[in-house]
């Protein structure tokens, strides 16, 4: 029996969850589960532009989300949802592991049968818009009550759902991971003030509003900055001042180059904020800066502290652009305890590979696909 994987939208994306999405489909796919991924058709192959090896058993599935030309501007979850139930042989499909709440709850709707395995990296109700929070509390209320199996990427997500919805039922927490490489270049330590790095989205709860601030007291420094859309890129340059450290607006650039950036870098921030996406997340930028040997610079948060003991890092508190300052400047002008940092935190990223992740998750699917095809 085959595991039907779903993501309504467009792969590539440059979100996190597009990279999440292809490394975990792939590890499952090398747990011996034949996976069909539903997604929304873009660009090519989507693993090979995350630089993936898609696997023989991995099934690419384009459901569309838009309507018929000339609306095809317009789309929905309620079209891809409604396609997509067409599609499904419940014959073949042994159980479906989807992420998004609302394709969740659409296909419950349809296949009333159906065993879905949701998998949280949030709690919508707390995160949603205040005007959108009672439904959105009643969609998750209705998808995590009628899953057979539920995954939380941290022990604070899954805590979260326990108290709102009353859950008695396991949740197994399993976090994100990284795509660990066996060596990485020797790394110039004694430049480590010319080698900080951040990257990823620039969300106002990622924090790099707080970086950049930092950066106006922490002169003769330079730090690169990978990702933001465009507008959000000259936002951030308007906010920064002169005589600060040289900041460099990379933008958005391929995944493989992001690996090689990192790899090149001493330090790499983690500014998060004390907000409720915050508190959910299991960074995928963490463990890449993990794997890659940076010394980190984090923000005192207990999403981090999940991953990390306070030996690993330089834990700052959130949200205090000074605070920031003071602990990146301390690390840049001890780079021998920047290199020890960095290879604490490496090693330890042996144990957040997506390979972990998709044998943690083969065990919580691979007995629904079992009991499927018993029956059959």
């Amino acid at each position: 029996m085959k595991l039907l994987y779903v993501f309504p939208e467009p792969l590539p994306l440059e979100r996190a969850r597009g990279i999440q999405t292809v490394h975990t489909v792939a590890a499952l796919a090398a747990q011996g589960i034949d996976v069909t991924l539903a997604h929304v058709p873009s660009s090519g192959d989507p693993f090979a532009a995350y630089s993936v090896a898609r696997p023989g058993n991995v099934r690419l599935l384009p459901v569309s989300r838009s309507l018929p030309w000339p609306f095809a501007r317009m789309h929905s979850n309620r079209f891809f949802a409604a396609r997509l139930a067409k599609c499904i042989d419940t014959r073949e499909i042994g159980a479906v592991m989807a992420r998004h709440l609302k394709a969740s709850e659409l296909l419950l709707g349809r296949l009333p049968d159906l065993r879905l395995v949701y998998e949280a990296h949030e709690v919508f109700a707390d995160t949603a818009p205040p005007r959108r929070r009672a439904e959105t509390e009643r969609r998750e209320r209705a998808v995590v009550m009628r899953a057979a199996a539920l995954v939380a990427n941290s022990n604070a997500t899954a805590a979260r759902l326990r108290t709102l919805y009353g859950i008695a039922a396991p949740i197994e927490v399993i976090p994100n991971g990284v795509e660990y490489p066996e060596s990485i270049p020797a790394k110039d330590w004694a430049h480590a003030p010319e080698r900080i790095v951040y990257a990823g989205s620039f969300f106002g709860w990622k924090g790099v509003d707080d970086l950049v601030d930092a950066a106006r007291v922490l002169p003769g420094l330079h730090i690169r900055l990978i990702g933001g859309s465009e507008a959000r890129i000259g936002e951030l340059r308007a906010r920064a001042r002169g005589g600060g450290a040289a900041l460099d607006f990379v933008g958005h650039i391929p995944h493989g180059s992001v690996a090689a950036e990192l790899a090149r870098a001493c330090i790499a921030i983690l500014p998060n904020r004390a907000d409720p996406d915050s508190a959910f997340t299991s960074p995928i930028k963490l463990f890449e800066y993990m794997a890659a040997g940076c010394a980190l610079v984090v923000t005192d948060l207990p999403s981090v502290h999940e991953v990390l003991e306070q030996d690993d890092a330089v834990w700052t508190a959130p949200g205090d652009a000074a605070a920031l300052a003071s602990a990146i400047r301390a690390l840049a002008a001890d780079p021998e305890r920047a290199r020890r940092l960095g290879a604490r935190v490496r090693e330890k990223a042996r144990r957040f590979t997506w390979a972990a992740r998709g044998e943690r998750l083969g065990r919580v699917v691979r007995p629904f696909l079992e009991k499927r095809a018993h029956h059959a």
